[in-house]
């Protein structure tokens, strides 16, 4: 394994869920981390836990331009740039039929465009120092859930994108991951959904299957150690794909209920 002290990595969507973990543990690796997100007290507090490990930027990466500032102030104050890691997303369960304007766009602007502004930002630093770019996935392209078949679709053009990238790229010597995750606990993402699109999604999906699909949720610091597993490999080989998901069976909290309900 290469040691990944002294590298410098920028992590989309940092304040909180899987994003706030990886921050962590390449922070305990020996890293120093760009966090990216939206502002919020979350993101702010990133810089009391880690000290001088890390530099916190609001950063809105719907935005090329506040995306180029935050890149470009990342290797203004580190130095240079190894690692980008592609993580913010939003997902939300919606009916594709009474999906408003406003719920589609968002979507596509966080999920896809969020991904392309920042690793273009990113590419003339990573051809400097032969970096790496890991794209976060979900096993929802596999599998696509009822009421996020948009987010899958947004999780789908990432990975044929990578999958592009990846054979642009390589001339340079920048390596291009996908890391496609399945259910971890702890996540935000369903904080903003209201408990009538919480019963509509958790019934669909144990109508469906999925939620037994998608098994009992694995841990978040169990899939920061797949990132920095992943990231530490010997730069003469490159992981294209891995796919990390839960191993034990179970499903969704949420989805307990639902199953209590109709038993």
């Amino acid at each position: 394994m290469n040691s990944l002290g002294g590298k410098v990595a920028v992590v989309s969507g940092a304040s909180k869920g899987m994003g706030r973990h990886f921050v962590a543990a390449m922070v305990n690796a020996g890293m120093r981390v760009a966090c990216l997100a939206r502002p919020s007290s979350e993101l702010t507090s990133l810089a009391a836990e880690h000290g001088e490990a890390v530099l916190v930027l609001p950063c809105d990466v719907t935005s090329p331009d506040a995306v180029n500032a935050a890149v470009s102030a990342t290797v203004a104050h580190f130095g240079r740039l190894d690692i980008v890691i592609a993580n913010a997303a939003i997902f939300h369960p919606f009916a594709f039929a009474e999906g408003d304007d406003a719920i589609i766009r968002n979507h596509i602007d966080v999920n896809i465009l969020g991904v392309a502004w920042l690793v273009r930002a990113a590419i003339p630093h990573l051809r400097e120092t032969k970096g790496q770019i890991i794209a976060i996935s979900s096993e929802s392209v596999r599998m696509p859930f009822p009421m996020l078949a948009l987010y899958a679709a947004t999780k789908a053009s990432v990975e044929t994108l990578c999958n592009g990238l990846r054979e642009e790229l390589r001339s340079d010597d920048i390596r291009v991951t996908i890391l496609r995750s399945g259910s971890v606990r702890g996540g935000s993402g369903g904080n903003s959904w209201s408990d009538e699109t919480k019963a509509a999604f958790f019934k669909k999906i144990v109508e469906t299957g999925h939620a037994s699909m998608s098994g009992d949720a694995a841990m978040p610091e169990s899939m920061a150690k797949a990132l920095l597993a992943t990231i530490g490999l010997p730069p003469d080989i490159s992981v294209d794909l891995i796919e990390v998901r839960a191993a034990r069976v179970g499903v969704p909290e949420g989805a307990k209920a639902t199953m209590d309900q109709s038993g």
